[in-house]
């Protein structure tokens, strides 16, 4: 089942996304936390990842990096802050393209037990109103919303083996 992502703008500097899985919190968070697993979702076919490095740990390092067919690549990074496995996740989030602009990143799970869904919110939290503004104006929604179905997707599939 696909469940509708609501974007909202809390303050100047915030963006709040969020969505329900019918999948346990376990799973949701397995899913944003795997390597295997995040490349078949952060991007595009046509623009696969060319690198997926999680080095889950407080203090460890990630970087995704895609790549289209021509060859243009794209890149974001950042640093864990905080791994409370399933229910929360600290990052912080950079795009390479834009050198030296670095977000917070907050993901919180939260699981409907017995139902087995989890409700999921992440806040973004910009230095400024700019660079959020920017943020929501690069697409993110668009690319958020298809990164998203094929979570559900791969949740599917994950649920029924």
């Amino acid at each position: 089942m696909i469940n509708g992502t609501v974007v909202t703008l809390p303050s100047e500097t915030e963006i709040m996304i969020t969505r329900t899985f019918d999948a346990p919190r376990e799973l949701v968070f397995t899913v944003w936390t795997t390597p295997e697993l995040v490349r078949r979702w952060w991007t595009t076919s046509d623009a696969p990842l060319v690198v997926c490095e999680i080095d889950l740990r407080v203090g460890g390092r990630w970087r995704y990096v895609s790549r289209d067919a021509g060859g243009t690549e794209l890149g974001w990074y950042g640093t864990y802050r905080v791994i409370d496995r399933p229910r929360r996740l600290v990052t912080t989030e950079g795009f390479e393209g834009n050198p030296g602009v670095e977000a917070t990143t907050e993901l919180r799970l939260t699981e409907d037990q017995p139902a087995g869904r989890t409700s999921m919110i992440i806040t973004v939290r910009h230095a400024s109103r700019e660079h959020r503004d920017n943020h929501v104006s690069s697409g993110m929604e668009a690319g958020l919303n298809r990164s998203l179905r094929r979570i559900d997707a791969i949740l599917d599939q994950l649920t029924k083996e």
